[in-house]
């Protein structure tokens, strides 16, 4: 009689690939891919094994970021190179900084007049002087008054373009002043003469644009000897060193001033008025 394990021979040696004759085992299977020839019943067997299942979703996220990380290592360049642009400041940025700095530094360098004790402390008063010399109270008050005493009426007609230039000097210099909020250096003493809220900041310097301004006007409409206009020019170049030195504005603040003072009595030829004109004027609004 044959023995009952002869019927059965998948218990002896473990279980067997179903309908084939070799004795593999099943697993052997998953370590590589079956043909095309296998059977039906081994492949939905295989596809629904748990082992399988579990191989794939091992293998799937590897192949996932390995070809993840080619595509980025191909097409990551375009990218970098876009950033490093980005961040890279500009040249006007950088130009513009360097400016600034030895703005910085030489102000500081040159307020050698800015306390008692500094190196030219003892000139100080000089230079506060001079300061008055080109504030705008001494030069409305001046020019008014000599409009009041002129008796002719080319006289009158200069002074009441000089008073009208020095009033567009001070609502130019506020409105600037006001944008630019730039604050006076830091060695300043606000000691100044007659200051009112906008003279916290500093650029342009108020004082450098009157001088250009006033320099341009004196030497195009008054009838001055040789020496005087050298004497206007050495008083206009005092003014704005003045300014430098008191450490009341920086270096870039007075040159600006100069260029805007320049430009600013270009502006008066423009809207020059004369006696008949105003007069005028205040016919009709009255």
């Amino acid at each position: 009689m044959p023995s009952p394990k002869a019927k059965n021979p998948g218990r002896s040696g473990g279980s067997p690939v179903l309908g084939s004759s070799n004795g593999r085992f099943e697993f052997m299977s998953l370590t590589k891919p079956l043909n095309r020839s296998s059977p039906p019943h081994l492949l939905q067997r295989q596809g629904s094994d748990p082992a399988t299942a579990r191989l794939r979703a091992s293998e799937s996220p590897t192949r996932r970021r390995g070809s993840s990380s080619s595509t980025g290592s191909a097409g990551g360049q375009g990218p970098s190179e876009e950033d490093g642009i980005r961040l890279n400041p500009s040249l006007l940025r950088v130009a513009l900084s360097s400016l600034l700095a030895i703005d910085l530094w030489l102000s500081k360098s040159l307020g050698v007049c800015a306390n008692e004790d500094s190196s030219w402390g003892s000139v100080r008063p000089l230079m506060k002087l001079i300061e008055i010399s080109g504030h705008g109270i001494p030069w409305l008050v001046g020019t008014a008054y000599c409009l009041y005493k002129s008796d002719t009426a080319a006289g009158q007609e200069v002074m009441l373009n000089l008073f009208m230039g020095l009033l567009l000097d001070l609502i130019l210099v506020t409105v600037v002043k006001a944008v630019v909020r730039r604050r006076r250096p830091s060695h300043n003493r606000m000691d100044m003469f007659a200051t009112f809220s906008v003279d916290r900041y500093s650029f342009p310097s108020g004082h450098a644009t009157r001088a250009a301004m006033c320099g341009r006007f004196l030497l195009a409409h008054l009838v001055l000897a040789a020496p005087l206009r050298v004497l206007v020019l050495l008083w206009v170049g005092l003014v704005g060193l003045s300014r430098v030195l008191l450490g009341r504005h920086n270096v870039t603040d007075v040159l600006f001033g100069f260029w805007m003072g320049y430009c600013q009595y270009n502006l008066v030829e423009m809207l020059w008025l004369s006696p008949q004109t105003l007069q005028r004027l205040l016919g009709e609004l009255a």
